[in-house]
């Protein structure tokens, strides 16, 4: 049914009206053409239809009511098709020119005189919605392909939105089958047999000159090789049910139009479910660590450690790495987000709105989600997006004026949004959302705007709410006497960079961004908690168990928002469960992860802002590094890494980063309030020449000691791009020039690269399909995805 919509369309597709792309009859406006189709309608077709077309066996044909519908173009079709299970046959020996006068004379009997008409427009009333209502989803079988807000299949084209089509639109494709749209293929079903003789059926979904994608009933997607197909069979009628007329009166398919036409949008303000077995259960997330192949949350999993247990690419064959597909995004910002792979398909999102899904072997695309942004702060900055997380079947996502969206990971359509925040104060949500078993966590921008900072827990399945934990104290608060007067009321404190989970201990881990303005700690004196600091909250409630604050009063922009890696290893003699963290302000530490106890802070570049810690850890500040109106020098400068990842080899105790060791000038200027606008007080003076020249690359850390066991150097800051170590012995990094390389990982010493052309601003992946390694990487607004010689297993 609505064959017309027919082609499983990706996102958010709403049945259009379709008439640009029907085709019209070439002789509407000629009138020798009504003549002409006379002579072949009584030559051919009076015999059922009566002379004059006034019935017979068949149906009167001059009364202007036609019961497949009155269109020029359903005419036509009929005339072409014929009506499968009648004694109408199909008259495809009449040439499409003789067919299209056919047309003229039947119009000109009814004194229509090549206008269409195809009836009254169904009235939409209250009982008639109800009844097609009933006939949809039953007797008429559209559901079986066909969705309205999440009841029905996704086989074919979402209908949510089909009231946005007139009646004759709705009418046309409920009788016909609409011709291909121009640029796009026919929607088909088809019969494959493999090489190996077992058979496989299904929509088709995607397909290029080498692969061949299914959708089937049960949601889900068959990824082929047509290679290793011996043969592709179209079914007859390409799924279309021709015998809706049959099988349904007049009456009832004027009631499915009413319906129908009472569907203005998929409603996202409730909770609609996914379709088809659940992607990525919570289960398979607790344990994704036995899934090397898969890379399925932003860290690759709860621990942070953004490693790969993956071998087959290794120091001695890496050399070999050849780039297997590339796709290529719009937008105009460098991509900055870090890929989903679930069980062989690639989620990834885009600029800001858009979320894709692909074939992770082939790169072919498998649908594609589009939102505008509808409220645009115009101080905004950060025009990004880092990622999106998945789980029970659904994508979710932030956008940057502030809505918290789930998709269906089948088919990219939204179930439910959430606006969270206003985006006309400074809000943005640029950060990847985690997803616990029953939770979607996910944090918020806060450190540039005078705004206040929070992170929010939502059902993944309902989008409500469960709780809300703001890291700037108010009165009556713990740690709210560390803000100066109403200072916490633009405290900023953003959540943005996606958090570590505990499942065993229940706590949920979480770095603090800094506190606002960035660069005047004399509006806000004290401490500042929770900025620049880790919290570790219970994921049930979202109350604080316990912090620690890696830079007290922040005057630098350092913020804390870096990953946080969760590991256990012996320290002292005894086995503890440890957090590793490597802090932009230039220290690495090792924290107590149980009760964030700090255990060790070593400076992996040059710094001169600490003196050492106190017993409990705190940082014994240098005054004379704190910024001032006229500026001080600094060491780290704008930070000593960032919030792309490192890469944590737990057997190796060895921690992988991206690093700059550079000079700043730690100066701040005025800051005003003021909605919506940045809220940084930056020093108006141009900072002096810095006394040495810097210096970058990628650095291995002894865990046990915070020592750099090597660093490989790069002639240009590249923090903007993350990091990945794998079993096989190789780390993979980038250069700012957009070079993506592979070094060895137990001596820095560089084994491959690669020109991607774009300036790389994420971080890299690995995954594997059918056996076959992949290491996946983003450069510019292209995805890349690299794996050994030989085609795709």
């Amino acid at each position: 049914m609505l064959a017309a919509v027919l082609v499983a369309s990706a996102g958010v597709g709403m049945v259009q009206a379709q008439t640009r792309d029907t085709p019209t009859n070439p002789f509407a406006a000629d009138p020798a053409a009504v003549g002409a189709g006379r002579e072949v309608f009584e030559g051919t077709c009076s015999a059922c239809h009566g002379p004059g077309a006034s019935g017979g066996r068949a149906p009167a044909l001059n009364t202007g009511r036609f019961t497949r519908g009155g269109e020029d173009f359903e005419l036509f079709t009929t005339i072409q098709d014929g009506v499968p299970g009648t004694e109408m046959p199909s008259f495809k020996f009449i040439s499409p020119q003789e067919t299209w006068k056919v047309v003229s004379y039947l119009r000109s009997l009814s004194g229509g005189g090549g206008a269409p008409s195809s009836g009254p427009v169904p009235v939409a009333s209250a009982e008639a919605v109800q009844r097609g209502e009933a006939v949809f989803f039953g007797k008429g079988q559209c559901s079986t392909c066909h969705e309205v807000n999440g009841r029905g299949l996704h086989l074919a084209s979402d209908l949510s939105g089909a009231g946005s089509s007139d009646a004759k639109a709705l009418r046309t494709g409920v009788l016909h089958a609409f011709p291909p749209r121009r640029g796009g293929p026919a929607a088909r079903y088809v019969d494959v047999v493999r090489a190996d003789g077992s058979r496989v059926g299904g929509l088709v979904r995607g397909e290029d000159s080498f692969s061949l994608h299914l959708l089937q009933a049960s949601g889900e997607l068959v990824m082929l090789d047509r290679a290793k197909l011996t043969s592709i069979t179209n079914r007859p009628g390409n799924g279309y049910p021709a015998d809706v007329a049959l099988r349904l009166g007049a009456e009832e398919v004027d009631d499915v139009i009413a319906y129908l036409s009472r569907q203005k949008g998929r409603d996202v303000t409730g909770a609609l479910s996914p379709q088809g077995p659940a992607v990525l259960p919570a289960q398979r997330l607790l344990k994704a660590a036995a899934e090397p192949d898969n890379w399925p949350t932003y860290w690759g999993d709860y621990t942070g450690k953004h490693f790969s247990e993956l071998t087959e690419v290794d120091a001695g064959n890496v050399g070999t790495l050849q780039a297997k597909w590339a796709a290529q995004l719009p937008g105009q910002s460098p991509l900055q987000a870090t890929p989903i792979v679930v069980d062989g398909i690639m989620y990834v999102s885009g600029p800001p709105g858009d979320v894709y899904a692909f074939d992770a072997r082939t790169g072919l695309q498998i649908w594609k989600y589009s939102r505008k942004q509808d409220v645009t702060n115009p101080y905004q900055i950060n025009p990004t997006n880092r990622g999106i997380a998945v789980l029970d079947g659904r994508v979710f996502m932030g956008t940057l004026d502030n809505l918290l969206i789930a998709l269906d990971a089948r088919s990219g359509r939204p179930l439910w949004e959430r606006r969270i925040a206003d985006t006309l104060f400074g809000y943005t949500m640029t950060g990847a959302p985690l997803a616990l078993p029953g939770k979607i966590i996910v944090g918020v921008g806060a450190g540039e705007y005078a705004i206040r900072g929070f992170l929010e827990a939502y059902d993944p399945a309902t989008g409500k709410r469960l709780w809300r934990f703001e890291p700037i104290p108010g009165p009556g608060e713990k740690g709210n006497e560390t803000w100066a007067g109403d200072s916490w009321k633009t405290g900023g404190g953003g959540t943005w960079l996606t958090g570590s989970y505990d499942p065993e201990l229940k706590q949920l881990y979480w770095a603090i961004g800094n506190p606002a303005p960035s660069f005047n700690p004399h509006i806000r004196k004290g401490d500042n908690l929770y900025t620049n600091s880790v919290v570790a909250l219970d994921p049930e409630t979202g109350k604080l168990k316990w912090h620690y604050q890696f830079t007290p009063n922040d005057s630098h922009d350092w913020d804390s928002v870096q990953d946080l890696v969760l590991t256990d290893r012996v320290v002292n003699g005894q086995m503890r469960k440890v957090m590793l963290h490597a802090d932009r302000n230039g220290f690495f530490y090792m924290l107590d992860r149980t009760n964030g106890r700090f255990l060790s802070g070593a400076a992996f570049v040059h710094q001169n802002w600490n003196d050492g810690f106190d017993a409990k850890g705190r940082p014994k500040v240098r005054p004379e590094s704190v910024a001032t109106p006229d500026g001080v020098p600094i060491y780290p400068a704008v930070g000593a890494t960032n919030f792309q990842a490192p890469s944590y080899d737990e057997k190796a105790g060895v921690f992988y980063l991206a690093f700059q060791d550079a000079e700043g000038f730690a100066g701040y200027g005025p800051a005003e309030v003021e909605k919506g606008k940045l809220y940084t007080a930056p020093r108006r003076l141009p900072a002096p020449p810095a006394s040495r020249a810097p210096i970058q690359g990628v650095r291995a850390l002894d865990v046990a000691t915070g020592k750099a066991l090597w660093s490989f150097p790069l002639t240009r800051n590249s923090l903007a791009a993350g990091v990945l170590a794998t079993r096989g012995g190789v780390i993979f990094a980038s250069s700012a020039e957009g070079s993506f390389l592979a070094l060895d990982t137990k001596s820095g010493s560089p084994l491959w690269r690669f020109k991607t052309g774009g300036g790389i601003s994420g971080s890299p992946i690995s995954y594997a399909v059918d056996g076959r390694q992949y290491v996946a990487v983003s450069a510019g607004n292209i995805v890349y995805s690299f794996a050994l010689p030989g085609d795709v297993k």
